[in-house]
């Protein structure tokens, strides 16, 4: 059994927590991993892991080689970077997490015409509204909407994005347009409670400077598709992104207001660990949403 295999798999068991999670991962059983880590511990000579019915648990030991095993497995990516970057025989298995409503939207339905054009990649998503580490957690990838600060981060801009506050003409034609943004207060606004809700309020641009407005409404949820689809019934308004309410507005079934007061771009990124060398893997699927994303008319195919 191969050094290499055996420690990428000591690490996925650790960063998972479990044989099953990071057998997922790797494509095969269960037993297999615990095979590969019995394999390594008995070659090292040494315990790395204790393992119970309450879960695992790395020993000192475990977690001295959990840390060099990441920079080993980090420098091999780089290597095969090095010589992949000329080729076209890209290989791997490339973790990815993304938002969960713009990953089924935008990012999961370009997997398999990527496979196509590189065969050899495996593709793994985890779509979710919570912020991951992607070093802990074994990300190769991540895709952000919004601005990065983390320095250990790499962002590269895929599209711009804009969040502006729109509701359907009939709801406008019952209830008046907001003017100003004192004006919300007289409107049913629909509370995107991940983003804070009603509570934290809806931030934007006056006079040159950021503005949060404290805003009130009946409803509000964790899911941005629910909540378009309130704003499509005339119930409220909403603060929402371009992304995902693009083809609405080009049909005219929601229009935007107060656009004058609207953030600045919001832009959608693409995020992964700082490196010496970026893994081959990761650049070509990076470079192939970018291929996508700037492709006239996909993001208001009612206007192309």
């Amino acid at each position: 059994m191969g050094r290499y295999v055996e420690l990428q798999s000591f690490v996925q068991v650790a960063q998972k927590g479990s044989f099953a999670a990071a057998a997922l991962v790797e494509g095969v059983t269960p037993v297999v991993m615990g095979r590969r880590l019995d394999s390594l511990e008995k070659r090292l000579g040494v315990k790395l892991m204790h393992r119970s019915t309450r879960g695992l648990k790395l020993t000192a030991l475990g977690e001295q080689l959990l840390e060099r095993a990441r920079q080993v497995l980090l420098e091999f990516d780089d290597l095969e970077a090095a010589i992949c970057s000329s080729s076209s025989l890209v290989k791997g298995s490339l973790q990815i997490s993304a938002p969960a409503a713009f990953g089924r939207m935008h990012v999961a339905p370009h997997a398999l015409a990527f496979q196509q054009r590189y065969p050899h990649v495996k593709l793994a998503f985890n779509l979710t509204d919570s912020v991951v580490d992607l070093v802990s957690e074994g990300y190769d990838l991540s895709i952000r909407i919004g601005e990065i600060r983390d320095p250990n981060y790499v962002a590269v801009k895929l599209f711009p994005n804009r969040r502006v506050v729109c509701g359907t003409p009939e709801y406008f034609a019952r209830h008046g347009r907001p003017r100003t943004l004192e004006d919300l207060a007289e409107h049913n606004c629909l509370a995107f409670t991940l983003q804070g809700g009603q509570q934290r309020g809806w931030t934007f641009m006056r006079d040159g400077r950021p503005v949060a407005m404290k805003v009130s409404g009946n409803l509000a949820c964790n899911d941005g598709e629910l909540l378009a689809s309130w704003m499509q019934q005339g119930v409220g308004i909403g603060w929402r992104s371009t992304w995902e309410i693009q083809a609405a507005l080009d049909q005219g079934t929601l229009v935007t207001v107060l656009d004058e007061f609207a953030l600045p771009d919001y832009d959608i990124q693409a995020v992964w660990p700082q490196q010496r060398h970026l893994p081959a893997k990761v650049r070509f699927f990076v470079d192939y949403l970018k291929e996508v994303y700037n492709t006239a008319g996909y993001w208001n195919p009612a206007g192309a």
